[in-house]
Order: structure tokens, then C-alpha cells, then sequence
């Protein structure tokens, strides 16, 4: 589904992140981490098309990935919609059908049956006809999540979807893109704690110090792989089912001339290479 090999992303003499090659299989659900300025939202953009990199390749369906491209939904970081703002629930859907056509849709029976399925499947059907601006920041984030959905994506891109979200409510989220990888949906979920999506998580992708470390949370989550990767000491403490780190890496993303890049491989499970 999607690929990435051997790439590199670099503003000006600052290298984000190098030599990452990573393939996203369909319904599959990997886990983006790592500190502000790691590079994780950095990284959607490189699959929509946004951002160049600055070696290596990117495709998506075996082709080169580029903007617009509609089997790739987006859930951006959670953002409270104006006050006044006149759009309604089921209009916020409607332009995750719509928006890359021109004028306005004519109106029609399936559009309108699609509209309201989707709005039932994120748990929204009661608040359909409300304006998006009175709506709760949990309500808000499950029409954004259905209008990601709405025009059927293989792949789904999740930039911190649970920010600003109670417990409750997180879960409700979690629960409603878990639920698309059964219809084979690989997600790319970015995230700073991985403890509410630990339970279904296939792989990390940890991004730290210019560097990065992939495989599986209990292949990610030790204290020696993270003390590699973050050049300082991590203690990985696991309690009731959490994940804690104790320590943390340097807040820079690499030297101080913003050259350092490197990458970790965690210890090899058997059964072969990650």
C-alpha cells in the first residue's frame, strides 16, 4: 500500500529524520512517536504530497504520492470550529464527498444516503442538521474522522486525533478508527502517548535525535533501545498495562549544527529481520 524507502528529510542544514524505509500494509495500524519537532506531522506531509523530500521516494498503489490524492484520508490535529460558524455536521461530510469538485453538488438521493450513513457509522446522526461551531470538541473530532472516511480511503493519516480529548471520548475515537481496519484501511496514527492505542497498535514508529526506531511496541519500548536512539538514559517502566518513560531525550532535534541523523534496529524477534 504504501512505501517508503531510504528517505531522507532535511530543511536547510537541519536533517529531520534519514534512511527510513517503512511499509504500511493494508489494515494495518502503525504508531507515529516522538517530540515536538521530531518530524512526525512532518511525515504525513510527505505522504500528501506536501512536503518534498529530500532524497529517497515515497509511493502510494505503487505510483508517486502527490496532493489531492483521495484514497489517502486525513484527520487533522484537532482544531474547535468558530463561533457562529454556519456550517452544519452533515455539510463537514459532505465536503470530505465534494471537496475536490467544482460548484456546488447537485443534490441527490445516494449522496444524501451516503451522508447519512456515514454520520450514523461516526456516532453523529443526532447532531446531523447542528452547526459544527455549538458542538462539543469530542463531537467536532468524530465528523472529522467521518468526513476523513467519506470517500472510502485505503489509507488513513491521523495527525494527534485524541488531543484536547477526556478519556470517554478518546476511546470513542480510537474505537471508530480501529473499526476501519477490518475493511482493510491502513492507519498511520501520530500521537504523543501510545498508552490509549496501545491495545492495537502493530508497530512504532519512534522518531528521536535525527533518528528513528521501528517495530513492534515490545520491540520499541525498552530502555536500552530508547537510551540508544535518544543519547540519554530512558527507563521503560510498564505498570498495569501503561507504559511510563522515565527520562527523556535532548529537546534539539539533533547537533548542534542540526547534522546528526542515525537509526536504531531493536533486537531481531525470531522468525526473522523487522
Amino acid at each position: 500500500m504504501l512505501r517508503i524507502r531510504d528517505a531522507t528529510l532535511a530543511f536547510g542544514h537541519r536533517t529531520v529524520w534519514s534512511e527510513l524505509t517503512l511499509a504500511v500494509e493494508p489494515g494495518e495500524f502503525v504508531a507515529v512517536l516522538g517530540a515536538n519537532g521530531s518530524g512526525k506531522t512532518s511525515l504525513l506531509r510527505v505522504i500528501l504530497g506536501q512536503q518534498e523530500l529530500s532524497s529517497g521516494s515515497v509511493t502510494f498503489d505503487g505510483k508517486p504520492v502527490s496532493r489531492g490524492n483521495r484514497r489517502i484520508g486525513y484527520i487533522p490535529q484537532q482544531r474547535l470550529a468558530d463561533d457562529g460558524m454556519p456550517v452544519r455536521a452533515r455539510d463537514l461530510i459532505a465536503f470530505g464527498l465534494d471537496g475536490h469538485r467544482w460548484g456546488v453538488p447537485l443534490p441527490s438521493r445516494r449522496r444524501r444516503h451516503r451522508i447519512d450513513t456515514i454520520l450514523a457509522d461516526v456516532g453523529a446522526s443526532e447532531y446531523g442538521a447542528v452547526p459544527v461551531s455549538i458542538l462539543s470538541g469530542g463531537e467536532q473530532q468524530r465528523l472529522r474522522v467521518g468526513q476523513a472516511l467519506a470517500a472510502d480511503p485505503e489509507l488513513l493519516l491521523c495527525d494527534e486525533p485524541l488531543l484536547s480529548l477526556d478519556l470517554d471520548r478518546q476511546r470513542a475515537v480510537i474505537e471508530l478508527i480501529d473499526r476501519q481496519r477490518h475493511r482493510s484501511i491502513g492507519v498511520l496514527f501520530v500521537t504523543h502517548d501510545v498508552n490509549p492505542i496501545l491495545g492495537i497498535v502493530d508497530r512504532v514508529l519512534y522518531f528521536a535525535g535525527g533518528g528513528f526506531c521501528l517495530g513492534t511496541p515490545d520491540e520499541v519500548f525498552r530502555s536500552e533501545v530508547l537510551s540508544e536512539l535518544c543519547g540519554s538514559s530512558i527507563e521503560v517502566i510498564r505498570s498495569h498495562g501503561r507504559i511510563v518513560l522515565l527520562g527523556g531525550p535532548d529537546p534539539s532535534p539533533g547537533d548542534p549544527d542540526g547534522t546528526h541523523s542515525h537509526h536504531v534496529h531493536p533486537p531481531q524477534p525470531r522468525g526473522g529481520p523487522l
